[in-house]
């Protein structure tokens, strides 16, 4: 297969946007033709991802598969994709999350068709920023990836849909316009928009007179730093960044929430690790304590409002705010403590913790989801004793539940371990106060099983409710898979990203 080899990616990356391509021609009247074709399509760059994660050599290159085209000869960008042990994770976690949402979105009825190609347009967005090596065509796919997740909000959203779609356009794209600036100024000066050619020029850059655009070098490599690190930020989101995303999962479908924790807020995170550490070492260096200082914050803050929470999809977008912290943290210690065994171990759980959090999140707003449809509430004041009707629900929610809270034996313990263990002697300090959001992380898992699991029957769904079905287990079965095997074998996907990692800083 030496044409699939060598095109593995493009295979990947392309193929979701031809089946939406091939899905606008199937006829609006079989909903049933729409929803199976989109699955199935959804499932073919998983399987060539799965081909990806075994051709790939841990021990080889830093960037593999790569591929080169022209693209835009006049200003030296390029079609250019490749992976490393660090996008392979997030490009296996997008192409596994994505059919598992769709096949959560058979409960879709109205505008089917139209939902199915967006859902399937936002997969390409999402997996380009992953292969790119050229960081305009990084940005091309950065946007793309916004325009479907605002209408899938906008057009199936909650009540207040359009006030939640339009702060997440708005927050996402402002924070690009900066990016974008940085982008070009980069490719001007350094005469190429090559990630990998750019590594070795822009980093340690001189310029005559060490001036450029009347400003000192090292004000304007700063101030192009600081546009990367709004960007990303507000993609994480890191506080105070972060209002946009409660409205927006509150508002979304539940397949949007999934695909919303569960990757787009990876985007940010990965915008961090692939461009900011490698092309402003010195900038992140000198900055790492204040990224430290919102990383705390995210941690203690997000526990403070997920814990304040009455609407359970509401509460686990919070959650999504505490543990998105400890990603942050990891990547702050790598910028303090490049190349040393610390900075290496909290990366590792950085990458670790972006992967953890897109399974077990994604079970979470799914599990949500799940009971809305059935009691069309989200009121967690409205439920309680629910263990006696669902338990085959409640057994699920409460094991997800533990992987978010970090129970040792699943996933989630493992990369925030790993996140602690390599802050604790750099941002002492940090660390320890971080931990307070711990407990509130404790606080508001237990809070939201009690509310809905336990205490007294409520009279009011006695008989009215119906266990979870099998295509629902369908859905969260996989994930609870992958939650239980990282808890107790880290190792198969670890030694990938610890490679990568050690190669890099």
């Amino acid at each position: 297969m030496p044409f699939i080899n060598a095109h593995l990616l493009t295979i990947i990356l392309f193929s979701p946007a031809v089946a939406a391509l091939v899905l606008l021609l199937l006829p609006r009247d079989k909903p049933g033709l729409l929803r199976w074709f989109t699955l199935a399509a959804s499932l073919v760059p998983f399987f060539f991802s799965l081909l990806l994660w075994r051709g790939f050599d841990p021990a080889g290159e830093k960037f593999q598969f790569i591929e080169l085209a022209a693209w835009y000869p006049a200003i030296n960008s390029a079609y250019h994709l490749g992976v490393d042990g660090i996008a392979l994770t997030m490009v296996i976690l997008t192409t596994l999350l994505t059919p598992l949402a769709v096949l959560t979105s058979f409960s879709i009825n109205e505008k089917i068709k139209a939902y199915m190609v967006l859902f399937l347009l936002l997969e390409t967005g999402m997996l380009g920023v992953f292969m790119s090596l050229d960081l305009l065509l990084f940005f091309v796919f950065w946007e793309v990836g916004l325009v479907p997740m605002y209408f899938l909000i906008n057009q199936w959203g909650g009540e207040k849909r359009n006030y939640a779609s339009l702060k997440f356009i708005l927050y996402t794209m402002g924070g690009s316009l900066g990016l974008l600036l940085a982008t070009q100024l980069i490719g001007v000066v350094a005469g190429t928009y090559d990630f990998q050619k750019l590594l070795s020029i822009w980093p340690g850059l001189e310029l005559p007179g060490g001036v450029l655009m009347g400003l000192p070098l090292a004000t304007v490599k700063s101030v192009a730093f600081w546009a990367f690190v709004i960007a990303f930020a507000v993609k994480v989101p890191v506080w105070p960044f972060h209002t946009w995303l409660p409205d927006a999962h509150t508002e979304a479908p539940t397949a949007g929430s999934m695909i919303l924790a569960g990757v787009l807020l990876k985007l940010g995170a990965f915008g961090f690790i692939r461009m900011v550490l490698p092309l402003f070492p010195a900038e992140a260096h000198q900055y790492a304590g204040w990224l430290a200082a919102l990383a705390t914050l995210a941690i203690v803050l997000g526990g403070l409002g997920a814990f304040g929470q009455d609407d359970f999809k509401r509460l686990v977008a919070y959650s999504s705010i505490n543990h998105m912290g400890f990603v942050v943290l990891g990547i702050a210690t790598a910028a303090w403590a490049a190349g040393t065994a610390d900075g290496v171990i909290a990366l590792n759980g950085a990458v670790l913790q972006m992967f953890n959090h897109g399974l077990y999140s994604a079970g979470m707003f799914f599990l949500v989801g799940v009971i809305y449809e059935r009691a069309h509430t989200r009121d967690l004041n409205a439920f309680g004793g629910l263990y006696a009707l669902l338990p085959v629900y409640g057994t699920i929610l409460i094991f997800t539940s533990m992987a978010s809270l970090g129970l040792p034996g699943l996933n989630g313990f493992v990369s925030e371990f790993l996140v602690v263990r390599g802050a604790w002697p750099v941002f002492t300090a940090a660390t320890a106060i971080s931990m307070v959001g711990l407990f509130f992380t404790g606080a508001y898992t237990l809070k939201a099983l009690w509310k809905v699991l336990h205490g007294p029957l409520n009279p009011k769904w006695s008989g009215h409710l119906s266990e979870i079905d099998l295509r629902e287990i369908a859905v969260i079965a996989p994930l609870m898979v992958m939650i239980l095997v990282i808890g107790v074998w880290p190792a198969w996907i670890l030694d990938v990203i610890n490679r990568a990692v050690s190669m890099w800083f």
